[in-house]
């Protein structure tokens, strides 16, 4: 019977993918799909990452029994793909968080903001294929709060997205994070997303969405402010 962890046997000793791996494994840290890694990456390893995975990839190809030599419509899929997973659709996995300015509540506003629509795109950790959606953020701020600005909301739930999803864990790492950057008394997210690993593969549904919420302080013990802004957001 093989170790567990005999599925990394195929990436050499030396890869810098094991050495990443190493490495968090020492920290005890977590590496799941959507969990950022990138205090674990050292300068110019992220390149190397995509140059490993590019190889990865042809080999892939060549499983499936594509001439991608004669094919020159795949000759260069393999290096796309990888600059793709590693550098667009999973950036957030592997790049610190963006720089976000903070402001202190010298107004002291205590009224509800609604940040939103925001589009999202992600993938889904189960078969890696699009999640296209919607975000809603509600906040309703106090004294000792902190303001960003509208732009940061965008960048800060780009980044928790652009990793391998599911949309009910991906909710609630939007709500920690802006949870743990504003301080507010409440805080509400809504999200409405296709996914299409039901759209292109299984039972190929295309009307079908998925939206779930997470509300917390405020808008969980206020039904009429949370009722307030499930009426507005759509508006």
């Amino acid at each position: 019977m093989p170790k567990k962890g005999s599925e990394y046997a195929a990436a050499k000793p030396d890869a810098v993918s094991q050495r990443i791996r190493a490495r968090l494994t020492k920290a005890k840290a977590r590496f799941h799909a959507n969990d950022n890694i990138a205090a674990f990456i050292k300068e110019g390893e992220l390149d190397e990452l995509q140059a490993e995975v590019q190889e990865k990839l042809r080999g892939v190809l060549e499983s499936l029994v594509i001439d991608t030599e004669s094919d020159h419509n795949t000759q260069d899929t393999a290096r796309r793909v990888a600059k793709m997973f590693i550098k667009e659709v999973f950036h957030g996995r592997y790049q610190p968080m963006p720089p976000v300015t903070e402001f202190p509540n010298i107004e002291r506003l205590n009224e509800l903001m609604i940040v939103g629509p925001i589009t999202v795109r992600s993938a889904c950790s189960h078969h890696l294929c699009p999640i296209i959606g919607r975000v809603w953020v509600g906040i309703m701020p106090n004294e000792h709060s902190n303001l960003i600005g509208l732009s940061k909301y965008v960048r800060l739930i780009e980044w928790v997205m652009s990793r391998p999803q599911i949309q009910e864990e991906a909710v609630t790492q939007v709500a920690d994070l802006l949870q743990a950057r504003l301080q507010p008394d409440g805080l509400a997210i809504v999200m409405e997303a296709d996914h299409f690993c039901m759209h292109w593969r299984g039972v190929k549904d295309v009307d079908a969405k998925m939206t779930n919420s997470v509300m917390r302080g405020a808008f969980l013990k206020d039904a009429t402010l949370r009722r307030e802004f499930l009426a507005l957001m759509h508006r």
